[in-house]
C-alpha cells in the first residue's frame, strides 16, 4: 500500500499543467529531445508540438545552442554539413534552400538562427531562417547600390529574447577609383523598423598597404564576428587591419593587429573570457592571440595559446596546407580545410571532428541554432526522421 501512495506521489508533479512545461523546457537542445519527450503520452506530445511552447524552448535556449552544423560555399551554390551524430543529426535535406539563380547567391553570415545571403541577380539582401523557412527579401541601402567600385558584405544577429525581430549590417569599402578617397562604409537595417539608418563611415589612412581597400567575397577574412556589441571584419586575408563596427555607438573604427600576422591565414574570434581576439595559421599551428587595454588605455596583444595541428590531427605537413574557413561563436569551434577534409575544433577541450572529405569549400558558416524538428520543419515526418537514426 505505501508503494502505491509513493508512485502516486512521484507521478503528480508530471500532472501539474504549470509544472510539465518548466521541466521539459529544461531538456537539453539537441534536435532529439522534443521528438523523444513526445513519445512518453498524447498529453507529452500535445506539449512538445505547442507553437508557444517551441518558441519558448527557442528562447531559453538561445544562450547555448548546438552546433547543428554548417552552411558551405561551394561552386554549384550553398549547401548544409552536418555536425551532430545520430540520434541529433540534421538531415541536409531539412535545411535546404529552394530558390532560382542560386549559383548567383552569396553566402555572408550565420547567426543567432539566421542566414545572409547576398543575392547578386537582384542586388538584395536575403535573410532566411531555416528553421521556420522564413525569408526576408532587403533591398540594398542606396549609398551602396550607386556607389561604383565596392563589395557588398554584411551581417545578421538579434537581440536576446527576441525571436521576431533582426537587424543586419551591411558594410563595404569604397576603393581608391572614387573621388573623394578611401573609405569604410556601413549601414543598419532594423525589421522593426522596416527601414534602413543613416549611412556610417570612416577614412582608411592613405598610408596603409594597397591591397587594403576591398573586403572581398573569396577567403575567411569576410566572415563577421561578433564580441560584445562590436562586429569585426578583417579588410583581406593578407592584412594587419581589423574593422570593428559599434553597434551602440554606431560608429566604425580599424584596429591593427601584430605585423607578423600580416602572411598569415586569419581568423578574428571572441576571446577566452571575452574580448577581442584572433588566430592565425601558420607551420601547421594555431596560435592564439587577446587583446588588452592596461590602464593608460594603451592596447595591445597577448599570446594566449598554440595548438600544434600536425601532431593533434595526425596531418602530414608535406600533403598540403591548413586554411581557417570559418568560427561558431557559441561553441567556440574553429572550421579548418586540410588535405583530407573539413574539420570542427573545439578550442578548449582541443576535441574535434571530422565534418566533410571534400577539399572544394571556400566559405563555411557555422549554424548554431535549436531546431525544433516536429512543428517548424516538416511535421511528423521531421520528428520522424531524427527517431529513425536513434
Amino acid at each position: 500500500m505505501s508503494s502505491r501512495r509513493h508512485l502516486s506521489a512521484a507521478a503528480a508533479p508530471l500532472d501539474d499543467e504549470n509544472l510539465l512545461p518548466e521541466i521539459l523546457l529544461r531538456l537539453p537542445p539537441q534536435p532529439s529531445s522534443l521528438p523523444r519527450a513526445s513519445l512518453v503520452c498524447k498529453r507529452w506530445r500535445s506539449l512538445a508540438s505547442d507553437p508557444g511552447f517551441l518558441r519558448r524552448f527557442r528562447i531559453h535556449h538561445r544562450r547555448n545552442p548546438p552546433l547543428l552544423g554548417c552552411f558551405v560555399q561551394e561552386l554549384h551554390g550553398i549547401s548544409f554539413l552536418p555536425a551532430l551524430e545520430a540520434p541529433n543529426r540534421v538531415p541536409p535535406g531539412r535545411l535546404s534552400l529552394e530558390a532560382a539563380h542560386l549559383c548567383r547567391f552569396r553566402l555572408l553570415n550565420c547567426r543567432h538562427g539566421f542566414v545572409l545571403i547576398y543575392d547578386g541577380t537582384r542586388h538584395q539582401f536575403l535573410v532566411w531562417d531555416p528553421i521556420t523557412g522564413d525569408q526576408h527579401h532587403l533591398a540594398i541601402p542606396a549609398p551602396f547600390d550607386k556607389a561604383a567600385g565596392i563589395l557588398i558584405n554584411g551581417a545578421v544577429l538579434r537581440a536576446v529574447g527576441d525571436i521576431h525581430h533582426f537587424r543586419v549590417v551591411c558594410i563595404a569599402t569604397r576603393g581608391l577609383s572614387m573621388p573623394d578617397g578611401e573609405a569604410a562604409l556601413a549601414c543598419v537595417y532594423s525589421s522593426e523598423t522596416g527601414m534602413w539608418g543613416n549611412l556610417i563611415s570612416t577614412t582608411i589612412p592613405s598610408g596603409l598597404d594597397s591591397r587594403l581597400y576591398y573586403i572581398f567575397d573569396i577567403t575567411v577574412s569576410t566572415v563577421p564576428m561578433l564580441v560584445g556589441h562590436y562586429l569585426y571584419w578583417t579588410l583581406t586575408d593578407c592584412s594587419s587591419i581589423i574593422l570593428q563596427f559599434d553597434l551602440e555607438k554606431q560608429s566604425l573604427a580599424l584596429i591593427r593587429m601584430p605585423d607578423f600576422a600580416y602572411e598569415a591565414h586569419i581568423m578574428v574570434i571572441r576571446a577566452d573570457g571575452g574580448g577581442l581576439g584572433f588566430l592565425f595559421v601558420a607551420d601547421y599551428t594555431i596560435q592564439l592571440w587577446k587583446r588588452k587595454i592596461s590602464c593608460n588605455g594603451v592596447a595591445s596583444w597577448w599570446l594566449e595559446k598554440t595548438i600544434e595541428l600536425d601532431k593533434l590531427l595526425s596531418l602530414n605537413p608535406k600533403k598540403g596546407s591548413i586554411m581557417v574557413l570559418g568560427f561558431a561563436e557559441e561553441n567556440n569551434m574553429v572550421f579548418l580545410r586540410t588535405f583530407i577534409g573539413l574539420f570542427a575544433l573545439q578550442l578548449q577541450s582541443l576535441q574535434f571532428k571530422k565534418l566533410s572529405k571534400t577539399e572544394s569549400i571556400s566559405h563555411c558558416h557555422p549554424f548554431e541554432s535549436v531546431y525544433t524538428a516536429e512543428t517548424d520543419v516538416g511535421g511528423e515526418h521531421g520528428r520522424s526522421e531524427l527517431l529513425n537514426n536513434a
